[in-house]
């Protein structure tokens, strides 16, 4: 297995950020990792880049795809020229064939470039998405609709009860613009504007491309004591903050997947997102099956369970107890988990916050639709 990349990040980098042990070969193309500073450099005052960085990397593998029989993609959609898996985060190109473009002026060049600019992708392209929300994005575009695969969600370990927790809030995810850690400082702003004695903790990997943002980031801190920027976290600190904290804080709007909000109800905190992407909805709760509709009937008419005339005299109803620590009958009540196969209770408000961002709150531990996290 060989990694051909334009990122300067290394694996040992990684390893230690996630706590992982990957060993494999890492190619660099252009010239290592000169090209990956000047990239780096232009993603701090033009943004990332991503379709130019994917139609670089793509001219770069062309090169060596006889050395493989298979590609494997993280970084999005490919018009590659052998079988492969494509993990598709949110696509990359024809954007302006999204649902809500924003494509930007060159977009359709770098499709074009990139070999998909009839929207098309080979038909041995094997696709994966984060979350049916983005599995629909690229549906729209493409025709073709993913099979959803997402991330693993790892439990929080040792999380206290509600009244031992601190009332603070936990910003998790990248210092970069595109997650908006500046407007999560805003809104908390906002609150305790509102009189609430509330603190803000932004945890998250500091990437080389932003730079000149981090420092503005930390110096919009600076001005704040209920502020508190903590770059490059082990993964041990986070999991004491989430643990430890009532309210986790996302700020980016159509989040494709939204790990942190993940994270945020697997340790039992107040979650809250924007009111759109794959975290837009509560998930529903499961219709139910024909013989639970029956169980239901029989409980409501006294064990008959044909349907009885309004004027007919009703029997005593009864109800079936459910034992301690048992959980309802799947359709009961609650909201499925499909990890841990636990129910949750539906909860969920909306915040409209000052600067006029509706923020939507999931109560703790209630699952969210499209975004697979539970």
């Amino acid at each position: 297995m060989t990694l051909v990349t334009l990122s300067r990040a290394s694996l040992d980098e990684l390893n230690t950020l996630f706590g992982t042990d990957a060993d494999v070969a890492v190619d660099r193309p252009f010239g290592g990792r000169s090209v990956s500073r000047l990239l780096d450099g232009l993603a701090d005052r033009a943004g990332p880049q991503l379709a130019a960085r994917s139609v670089l990397l793509d001219r770069a593998f062309r090169r060596r795809v006889d050395r493989f029989d298979v590609a494997v993609s993280t970084a999005n959609e490919f018009a590659l020229p052998l079988p492969s898996v494509q993990y598709v985060h949110f696509p990359q190109f024809n954007r302006r064939h999204a649902p809500s473009p924003d494509a930007g002026r060159v977009n359709g060049v770098w499709s074009r470039l990139a070999g998909v600019g009839d929207r098309t992708l080979p038909p041995d392209a094997t696709l994966l998405s984060n979350s049916a929300w983005t599995a629909g994005v690229v549906e729209a575009i493409y025709g073709r609709r993913p099979a959803v695969l997402f991330p693993p969600v790892d439990p929080i370990p040792s999380a206290r009860s509600w009244d031992e927790r601190e009332d603070g809030v936990v910003f998790v995810g990248r210092l970069a613009p595109d997650k908006r850690p500046l407007r999560a400082i805003r809104i908390v702003d906002g609150v305790r504007d509102r009189g609430h004695d509330v603190h803000l903790h932004v945890v998250g990997s500091a990437p080389r491309a932003y730079r000149g943002y981090v420092r503005r980031l930390e110096a919009a801190a600076a001005d704040r004591p209920h502020v508190h920027v903590e770059r490059d976290a082990s993964r041990a600190r986070v999991e004491r903050l989430l643990a430890t904290h009532k309210y986790g804080l996302n700020a980016k709007p159509d989040e494709h997947f939204g790990m942190a909000v993940a994270e945020y109800v697997a340790a039992g905190m107040l979650a809250f997102a924007p009111n759109s992407g794959a975290a837009r909805r509560p998930r529903r709760r499961p219709r139910p099956t024909l013989r639970q509709r029956r169980r239901r009937r029989r409980v409501a008419h006294g064990g008959d369970s044909r349907r009885r005339h309004p004027d007919a005299p009703t029997g005593p109803v009864r109800e079936r107890p459910v034992p301690p620590g048992d959980s309802p009958p799947r359709g009961s009540g609650g909201v499925s988990m499909t990890a841990r196969n636990r129910r949750l209770r539906p909860d969920v408000v909306r915040w409209p916050l000052r600067n006029g961002v509706t923020h939507r709150c999931f109560g703790r531990g209630v699952a969210m639709q499209g975004s697979g996290t539970y």
